[in-house]
């Protein structure tokens, strides 16, 4: 593989280099993400299958960059290796009411079930290489997505 494109992987992996903050960059890409969906989301309205698309591919084009960050490190899930962060909290933030409370709350619950790892998370994450670093993710941001949809549904119903 060319150095250049080795790069490419790396700035994939790293979600342009948020991934080399010293403190939490895993809570950084997160946050990032949030706030680019924020402001990004009111000038694209794409429909709800083309978003999943969009996340989708980002999770495929994140196993392998996550797998090149696992081989450039020489660590399993390595620090720098932010994208399944970014994948995660994008999946935590689908149909959520344009809102900041609503995207604070999304942000939270990833951190704190991606953090936690409830079963099966923290099993998942045993999968091999670029996978492992991503599955584990998209599970936790379905469990935070789950129970924001629920929080705000129990909100509208009886608030």
């Amino acid at each position: 593989m060319s150095k250049n494109m080795k790069q490419v992987w790396l700035l994939m992996a790293t979600f342009f280099y948020v991934g080399y903050l010293p403190i939490a960059p895993g809570t950084w890409a997160s946050m990032v993400t949030a706030v680019l969906v924020y402001f990004i989301r009111p000038y694209w309205q794409a429909p709800f299958y083309i978003q999943v698309i969009v996340i989708f591919a980002i999770f495929l084009l994140g196993i392998p960059a996550a797998s090149h960050a696992e081989k450039h490190y020489d660590k399993k899930d390595p620090r720098p290796c932010v994208i399944d962060e970014v994948a995660g909290q994008m999946v935590s933030l689908l149909l959520v009411p344009h809102k900041i409370a609503f995207y604070a709350a999304a942000f939270f619950l990833f951190r704190i079930f991606d953090i936690i790892k409830p079963p099966p998370i923290k099993q998942l994450e045993k999968a091999p290489h670029g996978v492992g670093i991503m599955i584990d993710d998209i599970v936790a941001s379905l469990y935070a997505l789950g129970v924001l949809h629920l929080g705000i549904y129990v909100f509208e119903r009886f608030f």
